[in-house]
């Protein structure tokens, strides 16, 4: 009579142990599948947020009481921007953050009372808290140049904006994008007007 070899294993534990390899295997694919598509989402976000969006902190006062010390806005690149939109854009070796109030072509006018004039027509400012006329060192009315952006930050008594010869009108090629969305503090999160 044949004696069963004890070193083979039975049937059941070659089973158990070949559905233990199978798991094994299962999840590991699945483990380098979610991995994979994990560093393809960090990669894609990295792109976006390098081509298309910037993240920016808010230093100094001069877009109160719409923005704060310490705000972080986003702001998106476009190819076109519109009066009242806030923009954040190169000055030097600084990001700054203000409001354009007329574009290519318009007039502007500033009256002593800080009343902004655009085109002869008074220009509605509920942003704005405190008119004033700041720190103008310009020649009024000034003709906003083509291809350029005539910017007022909304704390007007503080802002250096287009009213200092040191900044100007704004060339359409400083502008890093339209600023639409504050993400912090985070009991303010919400699109920026």
């Amino acid at each position: 009579m044949a004696r069963a070899d004890s070193r083979i294993p039975s049937r059941e534990i070659v089973e158990a142990r070949l559905l233990k390899e199978q798991r094994r295997y299962h999840y590991l694919r699945l483990l380098i599948i979610t991995l994979c598509l994990l560093a393809t989402v960090a990669a894609a976000a990295a792109l976006i947020a390098i081509l298309f969006l910037q993240i920016l902190r808010i230093d100094g006062t001069s877009m109160a009481d719409t923005l704060r010390e310490a705000d972080l806005v986003v702001a998106y690149s476009a190819s076109s921007f519109e009066k009242g939109d806030i923009i954040a854009f190169y000055q030097e070796e600084d990001i700054l953050v203000k409001r354009i109030i007329a574009t290519e072509g318009d007039t502007v006018d500033i009256g002593p009372d800080g009343s902004v004039y655009v085109n002869g027509q008074l220009l509605e400012e509920p942003y704005v808290k405190q008119k004033a006329l700041g720190g103008c060192d310009i020649e009024l009315p000034c003709q906003v140049p083509e291809g350029e952006s005539f910017v007022l930050g909304d704390h007007r008594n503080v802002s250096i904006d287009s009213r200092s010869s040191a900044i100007g009108c704004i060339r359409d090629s400083e502008i890093i994008g339209k600023v639409f969305l504050r993400i912090w503090p985070v009991k303010e999160i919400g699109p920026l007007k």
